[in-house]
């Protein structure tokens, strides 16, 4: 989700709630998102350390609340304070106490279960595992989305009659709310419709959304995670489209056993892992030049870190 909705989401649902400290909430819902700034380098710098990117380490429930307290404490700062509210003409004094701390990680919580309906998913439960979970609702921005967040936020900004900004904050969580439902919907609806079409070669098979909330990528998959058939499903006509079928591992020159050595050498190189943390499916192609293996890694769904990348293999 985006950094508007990530603010208002908390802000608005403690508005509801006649909280004081409705602005904690809002800060802390945007304070896992300044990881593109504070962390995300780390891990561009060693990839071993693909934890620290973007939805990483501060997407987790543990870390969130780091993050969420150290990003209350500075802000509550006046010297950081004073220039933010000089710079908006806008009050935006936080206080860091015990109350305005678990106010802040009620909105970190709000922005994890925010993203965990995109795709790809968060690490909830770092440093104890670095799976993500993921419902696969939204994709990881959605356009509409932001700009319908955009205008909510310039108009609680502007001098405006206050109802006029309660009656703005309560269409947006009912816009927010029913794309969900919708999504949420459609996408079962794409299961009902394709798990018939399975058969005894493809086993499995998963949904993602795309920009369109009735169009969906359908990924279907082998027994032996070996061969994957995509597609793209329309649910306002009922039908699937353009079909693809991909095969891994595929190896040009050279004999399988060779090729199957070098992917495996490759796998532990840490741009590999990291490129495995940001992907959807790993499909591997190997080509043999004579001296070395070329493998290339990529992803059959377009993900927001790049689609492949190749590594070399004596």
């Amino acid at each position: 989700m985006d950094l508007i909705t990530h603010f208002l989401v908390p802000y608005i649902i403690l508005v509801a709630v006649k909280s004081k400290n409705k602005l904690a909430g809002g800060f802390g819902g945007i304070s896992p998102d300044f990881d593109t700034i504070f962390v995300a380098w780390i891990g561009i710098l060693a990839p071993q350390f693909f934890i620290f990117s973007h939805r990483g380490i501060t997407h987790s429930f543990i870390f969130g609340l780091v993050t969420s307290t150290i990003f209350l404490y500075v802000i509550s700062r006046k010297q950081v304070n004073g220039f933010i509210s000089n710079l908006i003409r806008r009050d935006i004094s936080v206080k860091f106490t015990k109350t305005t701390i678990a106010i802040a990680y009620f909105g970190v919580l709000i922005h994890l279960f925010l993203d965990y309906l995109t795709t790809l998913g968060i690490p909830l439960f770092f440093p104890f595992s670095v799976t993500r979970y993921a419902a696969g609702i939204y994709q990881s921005l959605d356009g509409l989305t932001i700009i319908i967040a955009a205008i909510v936020l310039i108009i609680l900004y502007l001098k405006l009659d206050y109802k006029y900004k309660k009656a703005a904050m309560a269409i947006f969580m009912i816009i927010l709310i029913s794309f969900g439902g919708i999504r949420a919907c459609e996408k079962f609806n794409v299961l009902e419709n394709e798990t018939p079409t399975l058969n005894g070669n493809y086993n499995q098979i998963s949904v993602y959304p795309t920009t369109d909330m009735f169009e969906w990528n359908v990924v279907k998959i082998n027994a032996q995670n070996s061969s994957y058939i995509v597609s793209e499903y329309n649910t306002w006509s009922d039908q699937e489209s353009n079909v693809r079928t991909f095969n891994t591992p595929s190896i040009e020159n050279g004999n399988y056993s060779s090729a199957q050595n070098a992917i495996n050498i490759a796998n532990n190189l840490p741009v590999v892992k990291q490129f495995k943390w940001n992907s959807y499916y790993t499909l591997v192609d190997a080509k043999y030049t004579g001296t070395k293996w070329d493998i290339t890694y990529y992803d059959i769904l377009k993900s927001y870190t790049g689609n492949n990348i190749t590594v070399s293999v004596p």
